[in-house]
């Protein structure tokens, strides 16, 4: 109870951190492009609520005959000014208000119902490279790809009924063009995986958002690399915890153990099905349904460690978690 406390207190901080950058935290593209969309916005419906005013409002000869007397007397008499009508002297107060309502409008946008925001944050001791691949037909996310320096976060707002899976890469390294490699998670010797899976083993965090319901969870089924936590927030129903918060590498079997080059240590874990390639392991052939396919040895392993997580195919559906219009933080390295 006490570590569930703990955990719940921490993720508190992490949620709160986000909304509090510093002033060294980067923005993200998609940030970015939506402050500038709603600065757009926000300039067009302002200006135009100007000339309504004016345009509404009958004072023609008023304004000429007080803008005729500015340019012909240093000596204006008050009451030129004092017969401007009040929709004139309210369309110079918006004018003057414009800065500040400019910047409320960018910095302090109303919240929109339809728009679901999932943030990525790597608690991590070393950088992680999320991979992010969408279901067929969905829309690629921030080219599929980018790196995450350790404690930072990068915010991303998700379309209606989208649906992927997000991963976390590390070990990795990119030339000036993108190309390289990583050491666990993969995806085609690339900086920005553009709909590429990771290759296995690697911990998933998958989301399908719904009219009604969204459905997310974190499997085990290709294996892990790196404990990953799905946290929501902000939304109604159930809304739980989903993820694999500790650290299987250091409990995982000889037999599907993936070693880091000097072969010092342990940097993935090996699904049973990835290692031995089984329709036992796999649920695959007669094995292939629920009925048939049971837990083994090794998914009893990752299930005993991570039980809000999926550690086989037909795995207990309740380790699926609900949440309706919830934004959703997923957090790398949530153990450190």
């Amino acid at each position: 109870m006490a570590a569930n406390v703990e955990y719940r207190k921490e993720s508190a901080t992490a949620v709160s951190s986000l909304f509090y950058r510093d002033a060294d935290s980067s923005v993200s593209p998609t940030d970015l492009s939506d402050m500038t969309l709603k600065a757009v916005h926000f300039t067009v419906v302002f200006f135009c609520s100007i000339k309504t005013i004016l345009i509404t409002s009958n004072f023609k000869g008023e304004r000429e005959r007080a803008l005729s007397s500015l340019l012909s007397s240093n000596s204006t008499p008050i009451r030129e000014f004092t017969s401007f009508p009040q929709s004139f002297t309210m369309a110079a107060m918006l004018i003057s208000l414009l800065p500040l309502l400019l910047f409320i409008s960018i910095f302090f946008p109303i919240s929109e119902v339809s728009s679901t925001t999932i943030t990525l944050y790597n608690k991590c001791a070393h950088p992680v490279w999320p991979g992010i691949q969408p279901s067929a037909g969905k829309p690629l996310l921030a080219r599929g790809g980018f790196k995450l320096p350790p404690n930072k976060a990068y915010s991303l707002h998700i379309p209606p009924l989208w649906s992927g899976r997000f991963w976390g890469r590390h070990g990795c390294s990119f030339d000036a063009s993108g190309r390289g490699r990583c050491a666990t998670g993969d995806c085609g010797g690339s900086l920005y995986c553009n709909g590429i899976g990771g290759t296995p083993p690697a911990t998933l965090a998958e989301i399908t958002l719904g009219n009604e319901q969204d459905f997310y969870d974190v499997s085990l089924v290709d294996g892990y690399n790196l404990a990953v936590s799905i946290t929501p927030f902000k939304g109604s129903g159930k809304c739980s915890y989903a993820g694999c918060v500790r650290d299987l590498n250091l409990m995982c079997p000889v037999g599907l153990q993936v070693r880091s080059e000097d072969n010092r240590r342990v940097v993935a874990c090996k699904s049973a099905c990835f290692a031995f390639n089984s329709p036992r392991y796999c649920c695959t052939g007669n094995f292939g349904s629920p009925q048939a396919c049971k837990p083994t040895a090794y998914s009893r392993i990752f299930k005993a460690a991570c039980p809000k997580a999926y550690s086989y195919a037909y795995d207990d559906p309740t380790s699926i978690a609900t949440c309706t219009r919830g934004n959703y933080l997923v957090t790398f390295c949530q153990h450190r």
